[in-house]
């Protein structure tokens, strides 16, 4: 009885520590120390996916507010977050007279993730869905400078030979708010087509015509576009939002002829062409201008900006939570970039992220190469190759300008556009479908079947309800409007974690509690009997 009464104590505290094992990790787990940031809107969707992976992976707490790349540059500066992410550095001087943009402290710019900012749209010819649209720079300049406002004007036509465009007014949506993507747009159009856009580089992108309809934040714009009050509608957008949103974005014309989607490989080709400036800001000129027939020209960067020296806020401890977070976005988080929607970032530049990893104060030091899981290089390649970009498949023949159209679907739009003009054809391949495509293990399963990735993403669209000025409001109070968050995706993560060593770890404990009080006693029974 006693031996009994003992293993019936090893059960319980078996199954105590089982109890205690399936507990949640604190977020404060092998001493990492919340970080908190603010910023862009462009890449929000890759970095709420890393959060939510470290925080899986190592009990890591990284809050982040997608107010737009301006608000984030304030924060910085007002020392009121930790880091910041946008798509432009300071502003000497802002377009709107405010004085410079000038931190106190230290601090250096890092790259975190490359894509395409895309045009995305709603359109309709006879009920049916158009998923194919093709512009030239100039429409879109156009466009966007209040120039062009009908589908059916004889350039926009010009673009489309297999599309009979509609006599519907065009609306186009920008962003209201202090934006890194506004700033990049306007950019391009003031370098490439300045005599159609006359604004110069804008963080505050303008009213143009009443008819231009202003939106908070990337979710905003793409929600606005995304209702059946939008049909008509444009806007500028990181392609992730149209992926997640399940509508198409334009094939943009480049400079070798062939017009083009934002998939991670033409990203990835496009950006061979970028100059990198030694404070590792880009200089996109050849980008704009790449004769490479793969390339898409409105590709660019998005950086974290991160502090080389302790403030108010940031301390060492934070700096070795912000390291790791940063470390592991430059090398494992890249798997993720091309089924968000992103392009990875090359070996050069997270070479060039790790030596700004090692002047953040309390870092756990540069990157791994040795063990640094990034789809774009292997070891032994040379920081000038990209894999992505070597391996990109050259456009179809029905991409090139002229009497032919591809008609497969684009972004989050799978399904083909009928033909209702004379040019019509298949290209064989879906460019969107290749958009899906896999970078490494981790997102194979996701992108081997691109149709189901977008009815995925598609799935995850109707959860935000808009009012009709586009607004996002919630569904107990229909009229009231509150801020625009963006819902991060929800990817497989690759490899195993504290959480999941703790679950394994749980069932062994349950299985020993089961089987081995049972076990002793039968064998302390037959002990005790006479031979």
């Amino acid at each position: 009885m006693n031996l009994r009464r003992h293993w019936g104590r090893i059960a319980a505290a078996l199954a105590v520590v089982t109890l205690v094992a399936l507990v949640p990790v604190p977020a404060q787990a092998d001493g990492y120390v919340p970080i908190s940031g603010s910023g862009s809107t462009w890449s929000q969707n890759a970095l709420d996916q890393w959060r939510k992976n470290v925080a899986n992976n190592y009990g890591m707490t990284v809050n982040y507010s997608g107010t737009g790349s301006s608000a984030g540059r304030n924060d910085f500066i007002n020392q009121t977050v930790d880091f910041a992410v946008s798509e432009i550095p300071f502003q000497g001087q802002p377009e709107d007279g405010s004085p410079p943009e000038k931190p106190t402290t230290g601090y250096a710019y890092m790259p975190i993730v490359a894509g395409g900012t895309s045009l995305m749209y709603n359109l309709k010819i006879g009920g049916k869905r158009v998923t194919n649209l093709r512009l030239s720079g100039e429409v879109i300049a156009k466009i966007f400078a209040g120039q062009i406002t009908k589908w059916n004007d004889p350039a926009v036509q010009a673009d489309n030979p297999a599309l009979a465009m509609p006599d519907v007014s065009i609306t186009p949506v920008y962003r209201s708010d202090g934006s890194g993507t506004s700033a990049q747009f306007t950019l391009w159009m003031s370098k490439q087509f300045g005599g159609v856009w006359t604004y110069g580089m804008r963080s505050q992108f303008p009213q143009v015509t009443p008819a231009f309809k202003g939106q908070n934040g990337s979710l905003g714009v793409a929600g606005y576009v995304s209702q059946n009050y939008g049909e008509g509608a444009i806007t500028y957008v990181e392609y992730s939002y149209a992926m997640k949103s399940g509508f198409p974005v334009v094939k943009m014309l480049n400079n070798a002829g062939y017009y083009v989607e934002p998939t991670y490989q033409s990203v990835a080709v496009a950006l061979m062409s970028a100059a990198i400036n030694p404070d590792l800001t880009q200089n996109l000129d050849g980008v704009y201008n790449s004769t490479d027939p793969r390339a898409y020209p409105m590709s660019s960067y998005s950086y974290m900006i991160v502090p080389t020296q302790t403030n108010k806020v940031f301390t060492a401890e934070k700096g070795r939570t912000l390291s790791r977070f940063a470390t592991y976005m430059l090398c494992e988080g890249q798997q993720q970039a091309s089924a968000l929607g992103y392009s990875p970032l090359p070996m050069n530049l997270v070479q060039a992220g790790s030596d700004v990893l090692k002047k953040i104060p309390g870092t756990e030091g540069g990157v791994d190469f040795a063990n640094c899981n990034n789809p774009t290089f292997k070891p032994g390649d040379s920081p000038e190759n990209n894999q992505l970009a070597l391996t990109a498949p050259a456009p179809p023949d029905c991409d090139k300008k002229g009497a032919t159209q591809c008609v497969e679907g684009t972004g989050g739009a799978q399904e083909q556009t009928p033909a209702t003009g004379a040019g019509g054809v298949s290209g064989g391949s879906n460019s969107a479908a290749a958009a899906a495509g896999t970078t490494g293990a981790s997102d194979a399963a996701a992108a081997s079947d691109p149709a189901a990735a977008g009815a995925a993403v598609a799935a995850t669209a109707a959860e935000p309800v808009y009012d009709a000025n586009g607004n996002l409001v919630s569904a107990a109070a229909a009229g009231g409007a509150t801020a625009a968050v963006s819902a991060p995706f929800s990817l497989a993560e690759n490899g195993w974690g504290t959480p999941q060593f703790i679950m394994l770890a749980a069932g062994l404990l349950v299985v020993a509690a089961i089987l081995i009080p049972p076990f002793l006693g039968r064998r302390a029974r037959d002990a005790r009997r006479p031979r």
